[in-house]
């Protein structure tokens, strides 16, 4: 068991922004738990943005995501009396995780209530952590009413995600690496969910550039069907806002927390949103080009690049948060973002029922040199009339062009080929 030294008792005015000391600190009580993650230069990436990229690896950490540090750090602030009641918090995947794996190294006991629905992989390791996994309702929502009834009943300490300053000042200690490993870095730019990352990691980025006499950009992306920030900075407060499904579920939050916020309301310099399309996208372009895999919340950073929604002059570093992507929300995201990179298709194309229609339209295909995939060639239903039939076909392109091209032939030819969603 890894022994962490519980820090003093903060005093009774504890400044907002946790302090380069502080973090410092916490990194050195970490040491033997948290990982010193990677970090890789991209060239494609520095192509795109005119600038140096670099990757922070943080979806390589232990348990996958940059969530083990702030969970790490909260539990050894614990006193012993604390510990002895246990923890409780709630969960889909990474804090789950993270809480789980501080609360074996301590030996602390753990409840982690996580959705009905939470991916296999996600509830295995969790419990293979130690912690008693407690499933229970459809969505994270839920899990966090049950966990406070759980605290309240059994005395249990409430383990919040995100919106509490020991978690802050933890993940502040990924801000110390990306200085240590880039010491040029200029942009920093990373994702924001309920904003325990971005705050940890501006607050440590932020006042060791100060010590060295110069500045650094932190900007902050949101996935745009769940992004509270914009709005929270707006209104000057936090604000809740409704939110639609997204790709990125590691960062759907609907309210930033308070004690992030005030943090990321004096440092964060921007933030930005992209869409599910540029985030699968982004998948791909990692997955291909930098030979990684990691969840779409830990590729905002680097959807907001592509996406050229983030300008910078200097060396810039893209934080990858986590790692830990079913594999099969992984095969559809690939599957989105190719169709989102106009490199695959699949059409509907209303055909006359007579010999040779299925064979013209291959040749079609054949001619504007794409490769068909997969084919259904149906009589039945979907609104056909008697002397007509349906063929739906999966076509692999090249980019937006050639795909416009292929879709064009077919319609010169006489068809009418309709797109359907991915």
């Amino acid at each position: 068991m890894t022994t962490l030294d519980p820090a003093q008792p903060a005093p009774a005015q504890t400044p907002a922004i946790p302090t380069l000391a502080e973090i410092e600190a916490a990194a050195l009580s970490l040491r033997d738990v948290v990982e010193h993650t990677p970090m890789e230069y991209s060239l494609h990436l520095s192509e795109v943005l005119g600038a140096p990229v670099s990757l922070k690896l943080e979806n390589l950490q232990r348990t996958g995501s940059f969530k083990v540090r702030g969970a790490t750090y909260r539990l050894a602030q614990l006193t012993a009396e604390e510990r002895a009641r246990g923890v409780v918090a709630a969960s889909a995947g990474n804090h789950a995780q993270g809480v789980a794996l501080a609360a074996q190294q301590l030996g602390v006991p753990a409840t982690i209530y996580m959705p009905l629905g939470v991916p296999v992989p996600k509830l295995l390791a969790t419990r293979g952590y130690g912690a008693e996994v407690v499933l229970e309702g459809a969505t994270v929502d839920v899990g966090l009413r049950r966990a406070a009834e759980h605290a309240e009943r059994t005395g249990a300490v409430l383990i919040h995600p995100y919106d509490h300053r020991d978690i802050v000042i933890g993940q502040g200690t990924l801000g110390l690496e990306i200085m240590d490993d880039a010491p040029d870095v200029t942009t920093i730019v990373l994702g924001i969910g309920g904003g325990g990352l971005i705050a940890g990691v501006a607050a440590a980025a932020k006042a060791r550039a100060a010590v060295e006499g110069r500045e650094v950009r932190v900007i902050g992306v949101q996935a745009e069907n769940a992004a509270p920030v914009p709005l929270s900075l707006e209104a000057g407060q936090p604000v809740q806002v409704d939110t639609q499904p997204t790709i990125a579920d590691g960062i759907l939050v609907n309210r930033p927390g308070d004690v992030p916020f005030s943090v990321i309301r004096e440092l964060v310099d921007d933030v930005v949103t992209v869409s599910d399309d540029d985030i699968a996208r982004a998948l791909l372009v990692l997955l291909e080009r930098a030979k990684v895999v990691v969840e779409p919340a830990g590729a905002v950073g680097v959807a907001a690049i592509l996406a050229g929604k983030v300008h910078a002059t200097g060396p810039t570093v893209a934080v990858l948060s986590g790692g830990n992507i079913d594999p099969l929300l992984l095969q559809r995201v690939v599957s989105h973002g190719l169709a989102a990179s106009g490199r695959y298709m699949t059409v509907k194309i209303p055909l006359p029922d007579r010999p040779g229609q299925l064979a013209r339209v291959s040749e079609l295909i054949a001619e504007a040199g794409a490769n068909v995939v997969e084919v259904l060639h149906t009589r039945h239903g979907q609104g056909l009339q008697i002397s007509q039939v349906a063929l739906q076909i999966s076509v692999e392109t090249r980019g937006q062009e050639h795909r416009e091209l292929t879709l064009q032939i077919l319609r010169d030819a006489g068809f009418r080929p309709e797109v359907l969603p991915d």
